[in-house]
């Protein structure tokens, strides 16, 4: 009988003692994740933070050009031109050549421009024409004829 009484104590102190431990890893595992959580909130305001200082530096670029333009009145094109060419006869005479002389290669500039520019259309026009004929060899292949070359108005010599 005393036997059975202290087993049975034995057994009850083991399950006591059991369910303190799982209790006890229960614990350190809901600290763990709270610790996690915790680190991830902390991330998340910092980038909230983040966020917020980079819209106010946004808001504030933007609302600086409309406060240059409030500051600074529309500059007429032929003021700006005769207070340019004032400018230029107040120099010393060497430098006024010398900024006439860039004008004239600033207007030699812009008809080389045009004239690159006229050469790379023709050049996209072929490109579109060969790209076409090729897509309408390829759309029907039982064509007799596939000229890749110019044709010749000269006959083709043959053996008499």
């Amino acid at each position: 009988m005393k036997r059975i009484v202290v087993l049975s104590i034995l057994i009850f102190f083991a399950m006591i003692c059991a369910c303190q431990k799982q209790d006890s890893t229960a614990e350190a595992q809901l600290a763990q994740r709270k610790a996690e959580l915790e680190t991830r909130e902390k991330a998340l305001d910092e980038r909230e933070k983040a966020l917020a200082e980079k819209e106010k530096m946004i808001a504030r670029f933007r609302a600086v050009p409309s406060d240059l333009q409030a500051r600074k009145p529309a500059v007429d094109p032929e003021q700006a031109k005769a207070e340019r060419e004032r400018r230029i006869e107040q120099l010393p005479p060497e430098l006024q050549a010398l900024i006439r002389d860039r004008s004239l290669l600033n207007t030699r500039t812009t008809e080389k421009s045009r004239g690159t520019e006229d050469r790379a259309a023709e050049l996209k026009r072929r490109l579109e024409e060969a790209r076409t004929k090729k897509m309408g060899a390829i759309a029907s292949p039982n064509a007799d004829t596939f000229d890749t070359q110019p044709t010749s108005s000269s006959p083709s010599p043959t053996p008499e």
